[in-house]
């Protein structure tokens, strides 16, 4: 069974990630079929935008530690959405958690939706890893400067409504209730000229494209150092193990 289904709706094409078996996790597979669904919405001129969503429990719990594929895909990068240089909108639609991968993917959309079940984290530093999916300049972006860093530095997770307040995400809805409003926002964007938006988000995404430039290089320093460190060992073990974590401390300067 696939774990990637996708749907239309008109002009808008919904992407469901249903691996609720593992809180939606993405491993090779998963990844594999956001890939191709997000191609599908590039490159099909009758799509106009496109809503990426999980189960209703859930939306991502991100990168399935336990297989540690290569999940970089040709087109999207990291989960085939991560990277990508889209010229059509995307919205996140989010139920329940989107802790680490799954926050960066929504922070990798144009619009989030977030029902009142929606939790939104970056646990990494908890397991001995960090963001590396983006996260390390786009949650910078989004939101203030210090609460961005509460995310990334304690595992402290961010509630619908505290997130709507901050501007990251743009609407709060009822459980199970996020799906229909991204699709009344999706509706709304099918009524202007689909050269227009386009345009106009290539125009923003100009703004951002020396600092994204940045924000990649340093996130390539950060992951390539905590790879040398023995605590991404301990993390990984500890989280599998379901204990708490015996830290090694700052290696010397």
């Amino acid at each position: 069974m696939s774990t990637v289904s996708t749907d239309h709706h008109d002009r808008v094409l919904i992407v469901r990630i249903e691996r609720e078996e593992r809180r939606n996790a993405i491993n090779r597979e998963t990844a594999e079929g956001i890939e191709a669904a997000l191609n599908l919405l590039d490159d099909d001129p009758d799509l106009w935008v496109g809503i990426i969503t999980g189960t209703p429990s859930i939306f991502c719990a991100g990168t399935d530690i336990r297989e540690r594929a290569d999940l970089r895909m040709p087109r999207g990068g990291e989960y085939g959405v991560i990277r990508r240089r889209r010229n059509k909108p995307l919205i996140a639609a989010v139920e329940g958690y989107a802790l680490g991968g799954g926050f960066e993917i929504a922070l990798a959309c144009d619009l989030i939706v977030a029902s009142a079940t929606a939790q939104f984290g970056l646990p990494e530093t908890k397991r001995g890893l960090v963001a590396t999916s983006g996260a390390l300049f786009r949650a910078p972006r989004a939101l203030p400067i210090n609460v961005a860093r509460e995310l990334l530095i304690t595992g402290r997770t961010l509630d619908p409504e505290r997130a709507k307040d901050l501007g990251v995400v743009n609407a709060v809805t009822a459980e199970g209730k996020a799906l229909d409003e991204a699709l009344v926002m999706a509706a709304e964007i099918c009524e202007s000229s689909p050269t227009s938006v386009s345009l106009s988000l290539k125009a923003i995404d100009a703004l951002y494209a020396d600092a994204d430039a940045v924000g990649w290089e340093v996130t390539d320093d950060a992951k390539d150092a905590v790879l040398r460190s023995p605590d991404i060992a301990e993390g990984l073990d500890a989280f599998a193990s379901r204990r708490t974590p015996r830290w090694s401390g700052l290696p010397p300067a």
